[in-house]
């Protein structure tokens, strides 16, 4: 039996691993304990730091509910206009789950502008969140709205992790309310007898040829009976694929997730 485990362990790793023939590509899987932070499992360039892009939304939801903005999972409901440049998918009237679980820009974008420029600062700050840059794409002023989105804001795998685990403990600088609403609004997923929360990224970056890549994440905590581990999945690189790259990130860590537990 234990022969058995092995070669399912090693395949479902290997397919986690698995970057694009003849591709670069920078990969990161962590796990940690979520009361502890003891490390569980780590294979990757986890230091790194890439832009969250919509794994960003995670701690926007928690500045929302905090701000006041937020009110509970759907309110307030935002209706979609043409200025908001959004795609076809999200050109619809949204709500802060549907916020999440559809991953809509433009709703991102009307919270931070509700908000401002100096209590968003603060906020990012107070959180410890990645580098803390927010000023934006060089010579745009557009910091508020798209900091997050492929530009100055960059977090590493441990990064995440940590601010998912400041997250579920509420230690982050804002209320205990705010927190426990943006854990219930996050999307749920099942991963053999676990049952996963978590948010994806997707975008791209400019890797070290000069050339467009893309980005992916997959963000949360999964529980299985008493057991509770927070964890970070990142793609930067490799050859573009059918799937969007967050994703794709997702499926593949929610596919191998049963078997790495085996060895925590």
């Amino acid at each position: 039996m234990r022969g058995k485990h092995t070669v399912i362990l090693g395949a479902a790793l290997s397919a986690l691993f698995a970057g694009a023939a003849g591709a670069q590509m920078l990969e990161c899987t962590l796990v940690a304990d979520a009361a502890s932070g003891q490390e569980l499992y780590r294979k990757g360039a986890c230091d790194k730091a890439f832009a969250p892009m919509s794994t960003f939304k995670v701690p926007l939801a928690v500045m929302g509910y905090d701000a006041g903005i937020l009110v509970d999972a759907h309110n307030p409901r935002w209706d979609y206009k043409p200025e908001f440049n959004g795609y076809k998918f999200q050109q619809k009237t949204t709500d802060p789950t549907i916020w999440e679980k559809d991953s809509i820009v433009w709703y991102s974008q009307q919270l931070t502008r509700k908000m401002g420029q100096k209590r968003f600062a603060a906020y990012v700050a107070g959180f410890g969140y990645g580098n803390g840059d927010i000023s934006g794409e060089p010579g745009k002023s557009n910091g508020l709205t798209h900091s997050w989105l492929g530009s100055s804001l960059k977090i590493s795998p441990e990064g995440q992790v940590r601010f998912v685990r400041d997250l579920l403990s509420a230690k982050l600088p804002a209320s205990k309310d705010a927190q426990q609403m943006t854990v219930s609004i996050l999307p749920h997923f099942a991963a053999g007898d676990w049952a996963v929360q978590g948010k994806t990224g997707t975008g791209s970056f400019i890797d070290a040829r000069g050339a467009k890549a893309p980005l992916g994440w997959f963000i949360g905590w999964a529980t299985h009976e008493e057991r509770r581990v927070v964890f970070a999945r990142m793609t930067a690189g490799g050859k573009k694929g059918e799937q969007p790259a967050g994703p794709a990130a997702r499926d593949a860590f929610l596919k191998a997730l049963p078997d790495l537990a085996k060895r925590f």
